[in-house]
């Protein structure tokens, strides 16, 4: 596939194609801990890309989805890998999802809470990580319960522990590796959102840009490329989206 030199442009404006990875979520991107360099899916898609257009690429890694966001949206970065929601695309284009992920709670073994219809009253206090797609959700969502922000994904399980919280929220995956090491938790059984990753653009990079970052990922996704890249990281908890209904 030939791409119009103008579009490479578009997303080179440095010379190099910058990608904001957000190493909060374990699904899409984590760190080797022997390397300290970034793997997933996410750094799997960013590599195709830059195949794609002919250009170096240059990872620009966050510690959080907020960070992540807030990189792309002022333009510090060409492209990344969000969580699609309306607040994120004032400043970003998305594209359709590639990956679904479930968002759950989490409470403790002797908690009231059994159904997520019980989460949202006054005295339920929800840990989330700021910035974070379910943190977005949540504080549109509910109405009663108090909403008590970790610094990170990674953190939350940990404020909820430190204070004392009703119930954290989060991705599945996540909160389940946290409660196996931590005795006495578990999740409710059934999630609370779909949380729809998507690749996306600065909205200033131009329609053409936006248009030919979906079709890649539409590709991306017809290819097996997704599927294959989660099933080589050993990735659970995650779907590959469906082919979008329009390009």
């Amino acid at each position: 596939m030939t791409i119009d030199p103008s579009i490479v442009s578009a997303f080179t404006p440095t010379g190099k194609l910058r990608a904001s990875i957000n190493l909060g979520n374990p699904i899409l991107a984590q760190k080797d801990p022997e390397t300290g360099e970034p793997f997933g899916v996410s750094i799997d898609l960013a590599h195709a890309f830059a195949k794609r257009l002919g250009v170096d690429l240059e990872l620009v890694v966050f510690d959080t989805a907020g960070k992540s966001v807030e990189a792309v949206s002022e333009e510090h970065a060409d492209f990344g890998f969000f969580a699609i929601d309306p607040l994120r695309g004032e400043k970003i284009e998305f594209t359709a999802p590639y990956v679904l992920i479930e968002g759950f709670y989490l409470v403790r073994d002797d908690a009231p809470i059994n159904s997520n219809e019980e989460v949202d009253q006054p005295h339920n206090r929800v840990a989330v990580g700021k910035g974070s797609a379910y943190d977005l959700y949540l504080t549109r969502e509910l109405k009663a319960a108090q909403i008590v922000r970790a610094p990170s994904s990674q953190a939350v399980v940990s404020t909820f522990l430190e204070q004392n919280l009703e119930v954290a929220a989060g991705v599945k995956q996540q909160l389940e590796a946290d409660a196996q090491r931590t005795p006495g938790l578990r999740l409710l059984n059934e999630r609370f959102m779909v949380i729809r990753q998507a690749m996306g653009t600065p909205k200033r990079r131009g329609k053409a840009a936006a248009t030919a970052l979906r079709k890649f990922v539409e590709e991306m996704k017809a290819s097996g490329f997704v599927a294959q890249s989660l099933n080589k990281h050993g990735i659970a908890g995650a779907s590959v989206a469906p082919a979008a209904e329009h390009d």
